[in-house]
């Protein structure tokens, strides 16, 4: 019995961990460059953020744990490996949005239309938001690179209407139209 566990643990492992042919072709349209492609943040445990919390205070703000950092440096990893062209890199004002960037790409800068809208007053900020979203990305030029967006939950479905697991990445052209998704877990 203990064998045949083990033996499901690992068939269920090297699925997880082995890259398929798929997941090789999922790369393909970021590899051609000019795309927004769109991370939600590495593994925070928890959801929300506790009450009270500080956008300018980590301590106060759901974290990345050991798993979601060694998670955001695979997917710095492998953007290097995938030859993954960044025009630039642009984070979610969370602590735990920048952290992914920082992991992943060490250059990132903040930009405040990809906060979370999950808990309030911040709920309210959703529709203002989404509008200055599609404006930058609409006037955006990547210049052949691509435009990485570290982002929330939330975020996501509302320009894609599509659901995400912490750090997966998702390559969109630039009305948001869901190319690949890749998950990073």
């Amino acid at each position: 019995m203990k064998k045949q566990i083990i033996s499901l643990f690992t068939i269920i492992f090297s699925l997880i961990l082995v890259p398929t042919h798929a997941s090789e072709q999922n790369w393909k349209p970021a590899q051609d460059g000019d795309k927004i492609i769109l991370i939600r943040h590495a593994k925070a445990p928890g959801g929300g953020d506790p009450y009270g919390f500080k956008i300018e205070d980590c301590k106060t703000q759901r974290n990345l744990d050991i798993m979601g950092i060694n998670q955001a440096k695979k997917i710095g990893k492998l953007f290097r490996e995938k030859k993954i062209k960044i025009d630039k890199v642009l984070s979610s004002q969370w602590c735990r949005c920048k952290d992914t960037a920082k992991y992943a790409f060490n250059d990132f800068k903040e930009f405040s239309a990809l906060n979370s809208t999950y808990t309030p007053p911040y709920d309210q900020n959703e529709k203002q938001q989404i509008e200055d979203l599609k404006k930058y990305v609409n006037n955006w030029n990547g210049k052949g690179g691509n435009l990485v967006l570290v982002t929330h939950y939330v975020i996501i479905l509302a320009i894609t209407g599509e659901t995400t697991r912490s750090g997966e990445i998702v390559v969109t052209d630039k009305n948001f139209n869901i190319l690949s998704r890749i998950n990073t877990f």
